[in-house]
């Protein structure tokens, strides 16, 4: 005869394993950051539209916006929502601006649009300045805050996180040596993270294997950045094998949180992907590249069941890939313009299945990469083709006002005086403050008005600065 009293605890175990079922599933779907820095891309409207075409399963914004967000109502996507930097203090100070924060960015839309994370901050311990510190220690009070706005309006599945770099950890390789940087330990780390195993959330993290490889081509294999290796790593701590570099960087964490008592935080993917273009002196960065991690990410964050990591194995990790879109105002080195899955246009760079399903065979061949080794020869920084005059004038100024006599062969009766032409004089202030002040982290840039190139620029006479790889 049945035992009536086990009937409530059989329905309750039963709806356990429907919704951790659901979840797991969930888990395998591919998530897109939505980033907006540029001045050519489609609208909200139209870019919804794609995202749903691309059957993305989440979307990841960089802020809250309303109209982006009640475009998503409706929609199947799970939404990951940003606060801002700069509010995070005034929100851990105030219940009530958190609470302000919650009304206006999440209830006004929720549960139309299915918002299901809220991430305070972003890259939030990459920053030193004063300010920055004093953010540091501001965020998990945030955090606390939002979690308790949340929790007073009845809403228990937006969990609330935070995305941190690979630069929170002092050590990285092998994966069983991972530590958190000792400056953030005490102070943020540990309440992070019991922040996070109470309110079982996740622990985001922007992670991206061209940087290490990038930065290391003789002793990183791209293969193993790009899940292409058949050579296998035994970490001499652990014993755990490793054939890809992602799967090590993952680890890495896992390990430092674990040291710290926190053996059960999941790990989520916010950020990652492969440049599809750059400048030239920038390694390996191109489509077939982009194509090839891309896919095989995919296919290892979908696959059933989930394979997690060597010290995590079978647990599925929520993986969001930057970008949407290549966007043409992010500043920095041209990576940061080249991450998108598409063009501006909404055409697609390279093809690629979110869902998994398509088999990598399936895939048309890709064009060869001709960058996967460093470039070696001289380089200029030159005006870009179609730079805008007045834009150019104060980047020249820029130019001018930075390093050590960047722009003195450029004074009337010096050598590189004539002829007096903007564009002439800003190639040579762009070259002469890139050759000066490329080790210390400068780039060819200046705000989409220069370019590199490999024609010496120079004339007889006048001997453009330049940088020797």
């Amino acid at each position: 005869m049945d035992n009536p009293s086990s009937k409530p605890l059989l329905l309750c175990l039963m709806l356990s394993c429907l919704l951790v079922g659901s979840w797991a599933e969930s888990s395998s779907k591919i998530g897109i950051n939505y980033g907006r820095v540029g001045n050519n891309l489609p609208s909200p409207y139209q870019s919804i539209q794609i995202i749903k075409s691309m059957k993305a399963g989440r979307l990841k914004l960089y802020d809250a916006d309303p109209e982006i967000l009640k475009l998503l109502s409706g929609t199947k996507l799970e939404v990951s929502v940003m606060i801002p930097n700069d509010d995070i203090i005034n929100i851990a100070a105030n219940q009530t601006s958190a609470a302000h924060w919650v009304h206006d960015n999440v209830l006004l839309f929720y549960p139309d649009t299915m918002i299901r994370f809220i991430l305070v901050g972003n890259e939030v311990l990459s920053y030193f300045s004063d300010y920055d510190k004093e953010i540091w220690h501001n965020l998990v009070p945030a955090m606390r805050r939002i979690k308790a706005a949340l929790r007073a309006q009845g809403i228990k599945n937006i969990k609330v996180s935070t995305p941190l770099a690979m630069d929170v950890l002092q050590s990285t390789f092998p994966p069983s040596s991972g530590t958190f940087r000792s400056d953030i330990l005490e102070n943020v780390m540990l309440p992070l993270l019991h922040f996070l195993n109470s309110s079982k959330s996740y622990f985001f993290l922007d992670v991206y294997t061209y940087f290490p490889w990038s930065a290391n081509p003789k002793n990183i294999s791209l293969d193993m950045a790009l899940f292409e290796g058949n050579v296998k790593h035994t970490d001499p701590g652990s014993g755990l094998v490793y054939t890809n570099l992602l799967d090590q960087m993952l680890d890495s964490v896992n390990f430092a949180m674990e040291k710290l008592g926190y053996p059960d935080i999941r790990l989520a993917i916010s950020e990652t992907g492969w440049p599809n273009s750059g400048d030239l002196d920038q390694i390996g960065a191109n489509v077939h590249n982009a194509a090839t991690y891309n896919r095989n990410l995919i296919k290892r964050m979908t696959a059933s069941p989930p394979l997690g990591t060597p010290a995590r194995p079978g647990v599925a990790i929520p993986t969001f890939i930057f970008s949407l879109y290549d966007e043409n105002q992010k500043a920095g080195p041209g990576t940061e313009r080249h991450w998108g899955l598409l063009r501006p246009n909404g055409t697609s760079i390279y093809d690629i299945d979110l869902t998994g399903d398509r088999q990598l065979s399936d895939y048309d061949p890709l064009p060869p990469a001709e960058n996967n080794e460093p470039y070696r020869g001289e380089l200029w920084c030159v005006v870009a083709e179609g730079a805008n005059l007045m834009e150019l004038r104060s980047a020249l100024n820029f130019a001018c006002s930075q390093g050590n006599e960047t722009c003195a062969a450029l004074t009337p009766g010096r050598e590189c005086y004539q002829p007096v032409s903007v564009i002439r004089h800003a190639s040579y202030a762009f070259s002469s403050y890139w050759a000066q002040l490329r080790s210390q982290g400068a780039s060819c840039y200046f705000n989409g008005a220069a370019v590199q190139t490999t024609n010496n620029p120079g004339v007889r006479g006048c001997v453009f600065p330049n940088v020797t790889l």
